[in-house]
């Protein structure tokens, strides 16, 4: 069974219970956390707020912490970074501990709290994310991938991801059964698009707010399939690259 949420307000806490879960936010807080994770940061902290994401960064090091986000696509007040990938360079990241929080994808991954396992995926480690979500599948039997969105609703940009993580775990079966309804909308999409991620990011919303905003090179960025093959997991409240390079 894969089920697809497109956006967090769309799962409870019953929903995420003990399940295998893979989260997306293409643009651009989980490429942004890809990217980090590969640039040897140490950890990632998702916070629900800027107000909650400055209170958890002065319980920690100075030294070695990180305050990122964005609202609104906008970088916030006082923050060291913002929420682009090209931002997280090995020179700022390198060893440190980033409190982040962003409009939709830190909330995703806080609501995901109570699951078995969480892997972050993006179009930057996708093969990557894709094989862990099939063997999660083939361990559990159930698979929930939940989608950031788009202001707390359907984001094209995810879906098209989710579908891609679909048809990973699905291993190249062709089949609805065991699908939700959102699963089998997030496959008919990429059978829309094919392999064009840019195509996708270009046309979505989300895409075209970058554009407008002056971040075309984020989109660029976020395009880059398989550029950082690494598998961060979200496991006791905090996004680290696990050990062994299990998702667990």
């Amino acid at each position: 069974m894969i089920d697809v949420a497109f956006a967090p307000n769309d799962v409870v806490a019953a929903d995420v219970a003990g399940r295998a879960m893979v989260v997306i936010d293409v643009l651009r807080a989980t490429t942004t956390i890809c990217t980090a994770m590969a640039h040897g940061a140490r950890a990632i902290i998702p916070a629900a707020d800027p107000g909650d994401a400055s209170r958890l960064a002065e319980a920690l090091d100075k030294r070695e912490v990180i305050l990122a986000g964005e609202r609104h696509l906008q970088p916030i007040p006082g923050f060291h970074l913002g929420n682009s990938p090209a931002e997280m360079t090995a020179e700022r990241v390198r060893g440190k501990t980033i409190v982040m929080t962003t409009t939709n994808g830190t909330r995703a991954l806080l609501a995901t709290v109570g699951a078995q396992q969480v892997v972050v995926a993006s179009g930057v480690n996708l093969t990557t994310a894709g094989e862990a979500a099939r063997a999660m599948l083939a361990e559990t039997g159930r698979l929930l991938v939940l989608c950031g969105g788009r202001e707390s609703g359907f984001g094209l940009d995810d879906a098209y991801i989710a579908g891609r993580i679909v048809l990973a775990a699905l291993g190249g079966r062709r089949t609805r059964k065991g699908l939700n309804d959102s699963a089998i909308a997030a496959v008919d999409i990429v059978r829309r698009y094919g392999t064009r991620l840019d195509r996708v990011l270009a046309l979505s919303e989300a895409g075209r707010s970058l554009h407008h905003e002056g971040y075309r090179d984020d989109l660029a960025y976020c395009a880059a399939v398989d550029r950082h093959p690494v598998l961060p997991v979200f496991h006791d409240r905090r996004v680290t690259l696990p050990v062994t390079g299990a998702a667990a």
